[in-house]
């Protein structure tokens, strides 16, 4: 008697409208955006005509700004959605991802002449923004940040330097948190335009990866911006830049999935190919317990990913959602760490090749346990928000 094999997916258990998005969104990675990981690999990045072919066919699948409105031009996008779509970008290495551009969540609070300016020309993919908080002695928290906006006639004018600036090298504008006139307390959020007198790049340092964009380091010298550059309210900034975190955090989570996904499927095919001592390596228990705890650490992650998502698309709660999306980042990005690894040591020699998208998805993961917030932030922030309200925001 032949057995048929039974085969369950989370797509499944999705929707029509999210499988169909789903679908989509694995189609887009795979036919648009992978045949350039070895260009980008082999040239740390890609040319203009590659990144302008991938901008337009952004636009025409309709994933520009999916996590902004469609009143401003985006796609308007749960942030539940925005996940299935993020999840499926992230099995595509070197962060090719990123030229899916999300502008920065917090300009939908800009003004209607900032969402002219700005957000809305960002979104139909004709600008590109930045967003610039870390400096050298200010990373994980941004109230040691010494770039200040002094207050002058007519605006302010900003002195200081950031780094860690992803995408600054093909944003041309950027968001800038900053304190007004030197208090913390007055932490506040600027667009400042980077052709203005006074922005400078001082330098683009190399990483262990090679992204499709650039982190440059930049310098601000008396760069004056008027008031109608202030996104907010003077002294929102933090909650502002908080606002943003959450929205990194959860798609790192997602894309972190990705990843692992795509690791262990071309472990798994690997080894069920590979052939050593007369039989398929995937029948030695050493390997078969790799790809065993593999799949389980993806399902326990998409798990959570799945549900916390679901909760934030439906929660006005800004402290909260703070709170579940650290737990995810958390568990999400040192997941993925575990499961990439694993995946180099089943390929061998195979897969610390760069050719190869296990070593490429090795590499990129790396960072995830370290930008937006390293692991050891998202746990001061989950023991912090136990102390104040309790085990029952992750265990009920």
């Amino acid at each position: 008697m032949t057995k048929t094999a039974v085969t369950y997916s989370f797509r499944e258990s999705l929707s029509m409208p999210h499988q169909e998005l789903q679908k989509r969104a694995q189609q887009f990675a795979e036919e648009v955006l992978m045949p350039y990981e070895l260009q980008c690999e082999e040239n740390n990045g890609l040319d203009r005509e590659s990144l302008q072919t991938i901008n337009q066919a952004v636009m025409d699948w309709g994933f520009n700004a999916i996590n902004h409105s469609k009143e401003d031009g985006g796609q308007g996008l749960t942030i539940f959605e925005q996940m299935i779509v993020n999840e499926q970008l992230g099995k595509v290495t070197n962060a090719i991802w990123d030229t899916v551009f999300q502008p920065a969540f917090p300009m939908q609070f800009g003004t209607k002449q900032q969402k002219e300016e700005y957000l809305i020309p960002t979104n139909q993919g004709k600008r590109r923004d930045a967003y610039a908080i870390t400096e050298e002695k200010a990373g994980s928290d941004p109230q040691q940040c010494l770039t200040r906006a002094d207050r002058v006639d007519g605006g302010y004018r900003i002195n200081g330097e950031k780094w860690f600036v992803t995408v600054g090298d093909v944003a041309d504008y950027l968001l800038v948190h900053a304190h007004v006139d030197g208090k913390p307390e007055l932490a506040t959020v600027f667009f400042v335009d980077k052709d203005l007198p006074g922005v400078k790049v001082k330098r683009t340092p190399l990483y262990t990866h090679n992204f499709v964009y650039e982190h440059p380091e930049f310098i601000f010298e008396d760069v004056f911006v008027d008031d109608s550059k202030v996104l907010g309210q003077v002294g929102e900034g933090y909650d502002l830049t908080k606002d943003w975190f959450v929205e990194a955090r959860l798609g790192i989570a997602a894309r972190c999935i990705g990843a692992a996904i795509r690791a262990t499927e071309t472990a798994n095919d690997f080894a069920a190919n590979r052939t050593q001592f007369g039989k398929s390596i995937r029948d030695f228990q050493a390997i078969e317990f790799k790809l065993a705890d593999m799949a389980v650490d993806i399902m326990a992650a998409k798990s959570m990913l799945y549900r916390v998502c679901w909760d934030i698309s439906e929660s006005k709660d800004r402290k909260v959602n703070h709170a579940r999306a650290a737990a995810l980042k958390l568990y999400c990005s040192e997941m993925a760490g575990r499961v990439c690894d694993e995946a180099v040591q089943i390929l061998g020699g195979r897969g610390y090749m760069r050719e190869n998208p296990v070593e490429r998805l090795w590499r990129d993961v790396r960072v995830d346990r370290i930008w937006e917030g390293t692991s050891e932030i998202q746990r001061v922030i989950i023991g912090g928000q136990i102390k104040k309200r309790g085990l029952g925001l992750y265990v009920d």
